[in-house]
Parts: structure tokens; C-alpha cells; sequence
């Protein structure tokens, strides 16, 4: 029986892409490898959205060839579909599948298998099609968590179709795609039956169901399907990965508040807070927009995690600018922020402006990253004493619904909801408060 292994880079949604191809690959008959060295196959589904991605895939492929000469490397995800001819001739690798052809993978290997056993050369295939025109949500099933085993990724919608002049994205996902309403009640349906916690994720998930002609009902949003989800599931917990900030609608937020079945917990990426960058960057929003919405959500969700995606170093960022980010990002209830150096994506908009200098953007890049740390540790610190529901993890560890990991004082069985009162700060996270001594 063939053996194979995944490892996924990057997003949420393409760990779900991963867990979805995981349990085609069962169905199809091949067996899980624990390791990369013991497969026959060896997969990487890969995230191009900065050159240091890339490079991490190109480092694997070498690292993977050099430890398991034997394996036959399948390289998918945004790289591949971005540069397949790039990848095909890396030492090792069998196939390049594009984002295209993801759901077809099983039959790539079983057809590499028979090949390879009638002596037949298999190395550098590719198989990329056009997603321009693209309609149809490409996604399997997801029927277990995968990866960590307790919070799996269902991915409910693909694509964007913003044209942000820095993002490779809709070159390498297409455009906005939502999977069908009775798709994703079913899905959620089989994986509360066995996890606590469903993340609900997408590559612009606030736009699920805005394609025209999705459905009869063009009037639905996100904050309807949570609804339904709710009223017809028994999903315990929903956590929404990242949502744009113009889609965090008030009836979004209000729905957020109004139950304990969402966490409470806000990921919407800023980019910058320079309404001169965010023009350049062709963002649909300006500072005052993001703003508002913010702190609206902290008026309804005054403990909740707040996250965002920061960018440093865009093309002609000046120092005012940097500035203007960083007072904005002070006044904001961040509790976590994901800092990324701009890099360059071929075919851009933004790759044929004039770049900021590299050592400006590592120092910038820094002092973000140390103003989000900074941010979080206070918002740890001022969790301190607080009961919090939470979710136990297999590592002797729980995540609150407001996204704080917690030490645990003693292990529990991973996929429990349980209350959790919040003791002091540690280095990532929090410790559970030791008991009270009886009196």
C-alpha cells in the first residue's frame, strides 16, 4: 500500500485544502505516513504569498529529496499554480498540480503508480489550468480536524475578487467561489459530531454568497449562514477566521455578541493605517472606515481578541505613513497583530512601483512586531482572574474564545469545552490559576 505525507504552508484555508485532500487520499486507498522519510509520496501544498514562502517550499523539496530519495514529490497550492515549470524541474519532484486540479491528486498518484511499476519515467509532470473563469468551489469534503485533531478548518468559500495591487492571490485561487448552503450545513453537521470547535475560514470569507447567481435568495450573507448554522446544527463553537473589514456588517457583530457559539474573537486585516497607502494598495476602505468598525466591535465584544494583517514596506512607504500606522495600531484594542515585510509578487501591480528600501522595512517590520507584542501581553495581563470557556488541546493546553492559550494545571482529554479561570502571564500564553486552597 502506498504511503503518503502532507505538509501545508501558509493559511487557514489551505490547511483545510490539505485536510480535504488528506481524506481523498484514504478513500482512494493509500495510507498515512507519520513522517516525510517513510512516505512514497510526499506532498507540499504550498502558500506563495511573500518570496520567503516560496523559499520555505524550495528549502522542503531539497530537504525531502535529500532525506527520502525514493519518495515521489507532488508540489500543489498557490506556488504551483503560480509557477509549475519553476517547481517541475526541482530535484525529486513527480508533480506539479495546480490549484485546478487540486481534487484529482488520488488519481494523479494512482495513474504515477501504475506508470512507475511498468518502468515508466514520472518526474515533472504539470498539471495547472486557467482559474480566470473558474465558478465551481473546488474542495472535498473535510471529515476530521487532521494536523492538531481538535479544531478542524472547514473552508467555505475560495478565491477573491478584489484586485489589492500587492496580492498574487486572485492570479492563483480566482475569483470569488462560496461552497453551496447545503454543502456547508452537512459538513458542519458531520464535524460536530465529533469536535468542539469548527473553524470556519475562507480566502475572503466575509463574501460567501455574493456571486452572482449563487443561489435565488442573492440576498444572504455570512451572518444568515451563521444563523442557520446555529438554528439547524449542533455545532457547539464556531471561531471565524479572518473577515475584511468592510464585511464585519453591524448584524455580523451583533450576531457575534449575541451568542456564546462564536468566539469571541475578530481577525480583519488592516494593511496599513495610511489612507495614501491604502490607496496605492487599492484597499476598499481608508483608516476612519477600519476604525469605526473596530470599535464598534469592541463595544459589543469588549473581551474579545482583536487581530489584524499589517504590511511594512510598501512600495514608496515614507516615514509619515509608517507613523500614521503605528499611532492607528495604539489606539486600536489589538490584542495580536500579524506583521508581514512587503515582498514583491511577479505580475503586480505593485512589483513595478519603487520599492522601499530592505532594511527600512526589516526595522519597520520590527517595530510592529514589537508593538504587537507589547499590546498582547497587556491584554493577557488584563485577562488575569477571568473565567473563560475554552477548547482543550492534545498538548496539555486550551485556547480560549478569545484566543488565549492557556497552560493547563492538569491534562485534560483534548476537544472538551471547559471553563478555565486565567492565571498569570507566561512567554506565548497564560497559565490556568492554581485552585483556591481550602479553607
Amino acid at each position: 500500500m502506498q504511503r503518503f505525507f502532507i505538509q501545508n504552508f501558509g493559511c487557514r484555508a489551505t490547511q483545510a485544502d490539505g485536510a480535504a485532500l488528506q481524506g481523498l487520499l484514504g478513500q482512494a486507498g493509500l495510507a498515512e505516513a507519520g513522517e516525510a522519510q517513510s512516505a512514497d509520496v510526499v506532498i507540499l501544498n504550498t502558500c506563495t504569498v511573500t518570496a520567503a514562502a516560496d523559499e520555505d517550499v524550495r528549502k522542503s523539496i531539497h530537504r525531502v529529496h535529500r532525506e527520502n530519495p525514493a519518495a515521489r514529490i507532488l508540489v500543489t497550492g498557490c506556488y504551483a499554480q503560480r509557477a509549475p515549470e519553476e517547481l517541475a524541474g526541482l530535484p525529486g519532484v513527480a508533480w506539479v498540480v495546480g490549484n485546478s486540479h487540486k481534487p484529482g491528486i488520488p488519481e494523479l498518484i494512482r495513474i504515477g503508480t501504475a506508470a512507475g511499476s511498468a518502468g515508466a519515467p514520472y518526474h515533472g509532470q504539470i498539471h495547472v489550468g486557467d482559474l480566470g473563469a473558474t465558478t465551481e468551489f473546488l474542495s472535498a469534503p473535510v471529515e476530521d480536524a487532521f494536523g492538531d485533531r481538535t479544531r478542524p478548518n472547514l473552508k467555505i468559500q475560495d478565491g477573491c475578487s478584489n484586485r489589492c495591487s500587492f496580492c498574487i492571490i486572485p492570479m492563483v485561487r480566482g475569483r470569488s467561489r462560496s461552497m453551496p448552503l447545503e454543502q456547508v450545513l452537512e459538513q458542519v453537521r458531520t464535524l460536530a459530531r465529533n469536535y468542539a470547535e469548527i473553524v470556519v475560514t475562507g480566502i475572503n470569507l466575509g463574501r460567501w454568497g455574493r456571486e452572482s447567481g449563487f443561489r435565488r435568495d442573492d440576498r444572504m450573507r455570512l451572518a444568515d449562514l451563521l444563523r442557520l448554522i446555529l438554528r439547524e446544527t449542533e455545532a457547539r463553537r464556531l471561531r471565524l477566521s479572518s473577515v475584511e473589514p468592510m464585511d464585519l456588517s453591524e448584524e455580523l457583530l451583533e450576531l457575534m455578541a449575541s451568542t456564546e457559539r462564536i468566539c469571541r474573537h475578530v481577525h480583519a486585516p488592516l494593511q496599513s493605517g495610511a489612507d495614501t497607502v491604502l490607496k496605492r494598495m487599492q484597499r476598499r476602505y481608508r483608516a476612519r472606515h477600519y476604525e469605526q468598525r473596530i470599535c464598534q466591535a469592541q463595544a459589543l465584544l469588549p473581551d474579545a481578541a482583536f487581530g489584524a494583517d499589517v504590511m511594512t514596506g510598501f512600495p514608496g512607504e515614507t516615514d509619515a505613513e509608517f507613523r500614521a500606522t503605528c499611532e492607528l495600531i495604539e489606539r486600536l484594542p489589538f490584542t495580536y497583530l500579524h506583521v508581514f515585510t512587503y515582498s514583491a509578487r511577479p505580475g503586480t501591480p505593485a512589483a513595478a512601483l519603487p520599492q522601499t528600501p530592505a532594511a527600512v522595512r526589516k526595522e519597520r517590520t520590527r517595530v510592529l512586531r514589537g508593538l504587537g507584542a507589547r499590546k498582547n501581553l497587556e491584554f493577557r495581563e488584563r485577562m488575569r482572574g477571568r473565567t473563560l470557556s475554552a477548547v482543550t488541546l492534545a498538548n496539555g493546553t486550551a485556547l480560549t474564545t478569545n484566543y488565549l492559550s492557556v497552560e493547563l494545571q492538569r491534562a485534560r482529554e483534548p476537544g472538551l469545552l471547559i471553563e478555565v479561570t486565567v492565571g498569570a502571564a507566561t512567554e506565548r500564553g497564560v497559565a490556568e490559576a492554581s485552585p483556591a486552597p481550602a479553607s
